[in-house]
């Protein structure tokens, strides 16, 4: 590993070479200027998905290409091998800057799947995979939830059965963001019904285009369609697409989860901001129980961000976060439904009227979509649990 740069030297260098490839963004306007969307999942059709994420892959293949993308991957797989707290610094100096959205099957692809990939793939699936995902030359979706599971994900019922070379791949997905744009998905299977439920699981990587592969979109209460339900009907899967041992998915599960939860902790900032200015801008004076919804929006955002510095303190002293990254999805979730608390007592009637006035019917988008985010990513309920396990040590419930 090479020299790691100082934090400020490295903000520095990141800030530069920004100038040199991107706009600055423009500076915020005055209130009731630019842009009101506050949407928690976006309501684009299937043209719209597509075309935004090929200019989000433009923009993520010149990062890579350029040594500003895999920062913290070896530099074998095209990376600077330094620590994961340096992509935080350069994503705080990139967001003075006009670029693309990233949108969620990016940090799926690259912050999930690859380094799943990089603990539990081979030697070839690793030559394979992991510079096109880290490139977002492939993109990846996850395969994990079903209806019958509810949260208990180890209870999936999608069936992979041996076939000499091949497994053949049959059931039922859902919820799945990025489905219509991915290459590849991260199925969870089910390969031995005979063994106690966590270790009966084997998972794969499925072609999205593959022949039984069926995509359909979920139409959300804001009208739009990020999530999908996929249907796997005899789809044939070489064992080479197999991520880890047979009867191990469980475990290889347990890596992207993990991930997920590392990548939760600034959910709902933005927003929980963009409701502390409506709150500063309301054409009449804040009652008492206003101010102190306000101001217990503003603790709880801070708290969360409080405990993202830990998160990254954890990663910058070498050991993976445990506890911090359950709390902080916890103050995730708390944050957005205060932020809806709060922006549904400021507006009253003109959150539910669209009259055109800036700031207000926009609103829906967050109060309709942030409930989600209390079951995606593991629900607050496991989140609780762990910690009874982990934290304080209470007994598992016992496995059926």
């Amino acid at each position: 590993m090479g020299t790691i740069p100082e934090p400020e030297e490295f903000r520095a260098r990141a800030r530069h070479w920004l100038t040199t490839v991107a706009r600055p963004r423009a500076a915020e306007g005055e209130w009731g200027s630019g842009s009101d969307s506050v949407a928690v999942f976006e309501n684009w059709t299937e043209e719209e998905e597509r075309a935004h994420t090929a200019r989000a892959q433009e923009w993520e293949r010149l990062r890579y290409d350029q040594g500003w993308g895999a920062l913290n991957w070896a530099e074998a797989y095209g990376g600077r091998d330094l620590p994961a707290y340096y992509t935080g610094l350069y994503r705080a100096e990139e967001a003075a800057f006009d670029v693309p959205q990233r949108t969620e099957i990016f940090p799926v692809t690259q912050q999930l799947v690859a380094p799943a990939i990089g603990i539990w793939g081979t030697d070839e699936q690793k030559e394979r995979w992991l510079r096109p995902m880290l490139r977002t030359d492939e993109l990846a979706c996850q395969l994990f939830s079903e209806t019958e599971a509810g949260s208990d994900l180890a209870a999936v019922r999608t069936k992979a059965v041996r076939d000499g070379d091949s497994w053949v791949l049959n059931g039922h997905k859902i919820w799945t963001s990025g489905a219509r744009v991915a290459t590849w998905g991260v199925a969870v299977c089910r390969t031995d019904p005979d063994v106690r439920k966590h270790a009966g699981i084997t998972v794969f990587l499925v072609r999205m285009d593959a022949p039984g592969v069926t995509v359909r979109p979920i139409r959300q209460m804001t009208g739009g369609a990020s999530f999908n339900e996929v249907y796997l009907d005899g789809v044939r899967v070489p064992d080479t697409d197999r991520l880890g041992p047979v009867g191990e998915g469980w475990r290889v599960t347990l890596s992207v989860l993990a991930a997920e939860r590392l990548d939760s902790g600034g959910l709902g900032l933005d927003n929980a901001d963009r409701a502390l200015d409506l709150a500063r801008n309301q054409p009449r004076p804040l009652t008492g129980g206003d101010q102190r919804q306000a101001a217990d929006l503003y603790v709880c955002a801070l708290v969360q961000r409080l405990i993202g510095l830990r998160v990254t303190a954890a990663l910058v002293a070498g050991r993976e976060p445990g506890a911090e990254a359950s709390v902080g999805k916890l103050y995730a979730t708390g944050t957005m439904r205060r932020t809806s608390d709060l922006v549904s007592e400021l507006l009253g009637p003109r959150l539910a009227a669209d009259t055109g006035e800036w700031g207000t019917y926009a609103w829906t988008e967050h109060v309709l979509g942030a409930p989600g985010y209390s079951i995606a990513g593991g629900t607050d309920e496991i989140q609780r649990t762990i910690l009874a396990e982990r934290v304080l040590g209470l007994p598992k419930e016992p496995t059926r």
